[in-house]
């Protein structure tokens, strides 16, 4: 029975840190205009990307490595290859600019590949592997989850982000 009230109280502690993160989050208003976006810190590959080189990655919205609501907006350079991957968070995705190449699966085939041009929408369930590139265009979109995530590519898992 002990245990049974310790195991009850850390899950509650744990529900209202929870809440009390995603509250915070709720009531931060953020708003940006497409010159304001460009101000902001641009950095490489970090969490919720696929570590590529030469991928840009600005955090709209939250921390992708924390508990709670992000945004992320990826800046994709032209003939850029992903290969199979995966998250551990639930995400969905809109295309901004360029055209987006994705596909479903553990490996990379051009057959499975679907265009995806500016204001198309997909989704990244948790676990479900994709991949993705851009052909003679750099792409630009916008990525929603729920953090922490993570990236653990299907073919080298020491590439984990």
């Amino acid at each position: 029975m002990k245990t049974q009230m310790k195991i009850a109280a850390t899950i509650g502690t744990v529900f209202l840190v929870l809440i009390g993160a995603q509250a915070e989050q709720i009531t931060a208003k953020r708003r940006f205009t497409p010159n304001e976006i460009a101000s902001l810190n641009h950095h490489g590959a970090g969490a919720g990307t696929s570590g590529v080189a030469g991928i840009t990655t600005t955090v709209l919205y939250g921390n992708p490595e924390k508990p709670g609501l992000y945004t992320i907006m990826l800046v994709v350079p032209a003939n850029t290859r992903i290969e199979a991957h995966s998250h551990q968070d639930n995400r969905s995705a809109t295309v901004i600019s360029g055209t987006w190449y994705l596909g479903y699966g553990d490996r990379f085939t051009d057959k499975d590949l679907k265009a995806l041009p500016p204001g198309s929408f997909y989704t990244e369930p948790p676990g479900q592997t994709h991949f993705a590139q851009t052909r003679n265009e750099a792409a630009v979109v916008y990525i929603t989850g729920f953090g922490p995530t993570s990236t653990t590519y299907v073919d080298d898992a020491s590439h984990s982000y």
